[in-house]
């Protein structure tokens, strides 16, 4: 499995069609081949977080490329990002507890 953790803050004049481009880029990532799951999570700082988890690097590189992502991404940097970082990591352990 590769998990994407990705680290942004928002310039806070977009915000609003932030939120319409983060809920298309939401629904367009489950349909990829090899998704698994993505969640996101703000800081009380501002801070945002979304870790996203795919099969393999082969079905990530798809959903990097994919078109519509490469176009908000484009958007992301010109518009919406005062910042971001992104780590892609290759899980190399994982242990499961559930609740019965």
């Amino acid at each position: 499995m590769i998990v994407t953790v990705f680290r942004s803050r928002l310039r806070p004049e977009s915000v609003a069609e932030y939120g319409d481009w983060a809920s298309r880029m939401s629904d367009l990532a489950k349909t990829m081949p090899g998704y698994i799951s993505h969640k996101g999570f703000t800081a009380p700082d501002g801070e945002r977080v979304t870790i996203v988890e795919f099969e393999d690097e082969v079905s990530l590189k798809g959903w990097s490329q994919q078109e519509e992502h490469m176009a908000a991404k484009k958007k992301g940097r010109a518009d919406f990002y005062s910042e971001y970082k992104i780590q892609v990591c290759t899980v190399q352990r994982q242990s499961d507890f559930p609740k019965k």
